[in-house]
């Protein structure tokens, strides 16, 4: 296969062809990610991409089941580039059920509700939407791109559309501030509440060198959360959700603590581990810093 540049993929596509169709992101301003700064976003020729799935039937992908389209927001790519796109890709591989992306907010509003929900139809069924939180003046400080109503309005288009919506935050953007942390967790979770996804993982924030955040950290203009404090988060996160039937994992490696559930049916478990944690204070039952990384 042929790529350019690092690439990157939700956990949970771990077992899927990666299909290169963007190369960056369409945004690539976030203040907290480093991941595609290396490279000049670009759309890769249709001909090119086409020429590599047809490379990819001649290997073990031929057997593949779920496709996942790189880089970071392949959702910005022209309605008839996906079309034929996907098309290719259920022709090609028999026994295909599933083809996902990374989507952008501001990429996703830039398609209309008719597209989106032809491109859903035409098989992308899965859209991992990174809200990272509900709070509109810290979206606007990380340079997400979109304030709190365009990142809502862009997960109920995909939603609308039917598209599998699985949502990313990210606890302790905010620092080490514990008012801070109670209006992001109340104010991200009314986010997901309005949005409706079917899925929700919770990461915590990392400084990354290189990047403006962690130069905030470097001069002390931001203070980073207690490994304490960042499960407070999550336990606010959690207790404030009222879907049912979502979908909840913190088990990135970016966490202190492996959780995973279904909220809101395994809410009182959830809570109960968090409780169990925070009450006892001991670094021992989190995962070790060592251990930890994005």
């Amino acid at each position: 296969m042929r790529y350019e540049g690092d690439i990157y993929r939700p956990p949970g596509e771990w077992k899927s062809y990666l299909l290169q169709c963007t190369v960056g992101c369409s945004n690539n301003t976030c203040t907290f990610c480093d991941m595609y700064k290396a490279k000049r976003y670009h759309v890769r020729p249709l001909e090119d991409v086409l020429e590599d799935i047809q490379m990819a039937t001649g290997t073990f992908w031929r057997e593949a089941e779920t496709v996942f389209l790189c880089d970071g927001d392949a959702i910005d790519l022209p309605v008839d580039y996906l079309l034929a796109v996907l098309a290719a890709l259920y022709k090609s591989f028999p026994r295909l059920r599933r083809v996902t992306t990374y989507a952008g907010p501001l990429s996703t509003l830039r398609k209309s509700p008719e597209e989106l929900r032809t491109i859903r139809a035409a098989g992308l069924q899965r859209a991992y939407l990174g809200v990272e939180t509900g709070d509109d003046a810290l979206l606007r400080h990380v340079k997400k791109g979109v304030g709190a109503e365009g990142m809502l309005e862009a997960g109920r288009r995909l939603v609308e559309a039917g598209f599998d919506l699985w949502t990313i935050v990210i606890t302790g953007l905010e620092g080490g501030d514990r008012e801070a942390l109670e209006r992001n967790a109340a104010l991200t979770a009314k986010m997901i509440n309005d949005m409706g996804p079917k899925h929700l993982s919770s990461m915590t924030y990392m400084p990354v060198e290189g990047t403006p955040m962690y130069e905030e950290v470097r001069r002390g203009e931001m203070t980073l959360q207690t490994p304490f404090e960042s499960l407070l988060e999550v336990r606010r996160l959690v207790e404030q959700i009222e879907l049912s039937g979502l979908h909840y994992t913190s088990n990135h490696a970016s966490n202190y603590l492996p959780i995973k559930g279904t909220l809101k049916e395994d809410r009182a478990r959830i809570l109960a581990q968090l409780d169990q944690v925070l009450a006892a204070h001991d670094t021992s039952l989190l995962r070790d810093d060592a251990m930890r990384g994005l």
